[in-house]
């Protein structure tokens, strides 16, 4: 405990750190507090309680609950990271990109305003259908034709303002601004779904408190492991050969490649979440299909949803590291600064050797993260409430933890700058970017 309050009050010592939290906790303050106004139109008390099931509950969650109260802010940041995402696979296969990423400074300025015009258009698109979805007629005070208009520009307007946000968090806060946007929005729905949870084991259903219990040791094991497979590297040796300039000496030390073991991070479980949204979508516009097979696609927690959701995922997470590592790149690099791993020829042995590794790691990394993206739909059958389910693995659990680990990073790195200890005692903290940065087009 005592560690606890010296490493605060160093943190408050350093002023330009100081700052950047308070100005952080500032703009996530203003967050929640858009969240909360209703669409212009909308009666408030109509919508009631208006809460979200399945795979829209999912969608709520990362919206913070706008989603389910029609917020001004409703969609959130998902049109921006679908832009991202969009834009960074177009990185890879499209020449004129390819060429844009190399470009340095310039090249990135030319993606992200790119991705800020396809954002609008998504968003204009995902705002049509959400106001013709999912505000009740009922609610409506003014003439739909209006309305729907007026909402897809104020969706649209809700969701830039967001996304201006995050890019303030990332510019002048601490942290990647848009993944501690979605941290929050999901964070903001763990009491009230601890709450319930409580309220029910409280009145004696389904093992009472002793159940209880049980769920959250359940829930810390489960987050102990999901830091495992975020955190867990491979580190290949790499020996640099001695170089002597004049009267010193330079190079001849060994280091080590970090080949992370989840290296795809969120990705593969957002394009599968996104696969898995097309048969809902259809039985949804489609009513004459709501009895046929695709109906098993619409609950989340039938085995049928969960084995291909694993499937996929598992695909997903070798297809994203294909694309994202470059063996090639990396032993080309290697060579050109003079180093080499020990035992292993330098150029074509070492791609091949780094993606044998590569592969080898993978595999159990895909298995780890479909079992980590299934464990909500595995909660609900032991009787666990869907709401505090959800955050028992899944997107929200890989998020959370992504940044969390991200933010500790960022200020353990201005405390050891000042020369204090650092967050651990031992160790450092060890972080990833789990969501695009407004601006910034990193990996997910």
């Amino acid at each position: 405990m005592k560690k606890l309050f010296t490493t605060l009050s160093n943190i408050w010592k350093i002023q330009e750190l100081k700052e950047r939290i308070l100005f952080t906790l500032l703009i996530l303050v203003i967050y929640r507090f858009v969240c909360q106004v209703v669409l212009p139109g909308v009666d408030a008390n109509v919508l009631g309680q208006n809460q979200k099931s399945g795979l829209l509950g999912l969608l709520d969650m990362f919206a913070g609950g706008a989603f389910s109260k029609v917020s001004i802010v409703a969609l959130g940041v998902m049109p921006y990271i679908s832009a991202s995402i969009v834009v960074q696979l177009l990185g890879i296969a499209v020449p004129s990109f390819q060429k844009m990423q190399k470009e340095g400074e310039s090249g990135r300025k030319k993606l992200n305003q790119i991705t800020r015009y396809l954002t609008v258009a998504i968003t204009i698109v995902q705002s049509v259908g959400y106001v013709k979805t999912q505000v009740p007629e009922d609610a409506i005070l003014i003439n739909h034709t209006l309305f729907y208009i007026l909402s897809t520009f104020v969706l649209t307007a809700g969701t830039l303002f967001v996304m201006w946000l995050g890019e303030k968090i990332t510019d002048k806060g601490i942290g990647n601004g848009t993944s501690l946007i979605i941290m929050v929005g999901i964070i903001a729905r763990l009491p009230i779904a601890l709450q319930q949870e409580v309220s029910s084991r409280a009145a004696g259903q389904g093992g009472g408190l002793i159940a209880l219990v049980v769920e959250i040791v359940a829930l810390f094991a489960v987050v102990m492991f999901t830091i495992l497979i975020v955190q867990g590297v491979r580190k290949v040796p790499v020996q640099y050969a001695k170089k002597i300039v004049g009267n010193k000496q330079f190079g001849g030390v060994r280091q080590y490649i970090p080949l992370k073991v989840n290296a795809a991070g969120v990705m593969p479980i957002i394009f599968a979440q996104a696969l898995m949204f097309i048969p809902a979508g259809l039985t949804g516009f489609f009513p004459s299909l709501q009895n046929s097979w695709l109906s098993a696609y619409s609950d989340y927690t039938s085995v049928t949803y969960s084995v291909t959701f694993a499937i996929l995922i598992i695909a997903f997470t070798f297809f994203y590291t294909a694309i994202t590592v470059n063996p090639t790149q990396m032993s080309d690099d290697m060579k050109k600064n003079g180093g080499f791993i020990p035992g292993i020829k330098p150029g074509f042995a070492t791609s091949s050797f780094i993606d044998d590794v590569i592969s080898k790691i993978t595999f159990p990394g895909a298995i780890f993260l479909a079992i980590i993206a299934i464990l909500p739909s595995v909660a609900v059958k032991f009787g666990i409430a869907s709401e505090f389910a959800h955050f028992y693995g899944g997107t929200s659990l890989l998020i959370l933890v992504g940044v969390v680990l991200d933010t500790l990073q960022q200020v353990e790195s201005y405390l050891l700058m000042r020369h204090y200890d650092g967050l651990m005692k031992t160790g450092r903290v060890t972080g990833r970017t789990g969501i695009p940065a407004a601006g910034n087009n990193a990996a997910l």
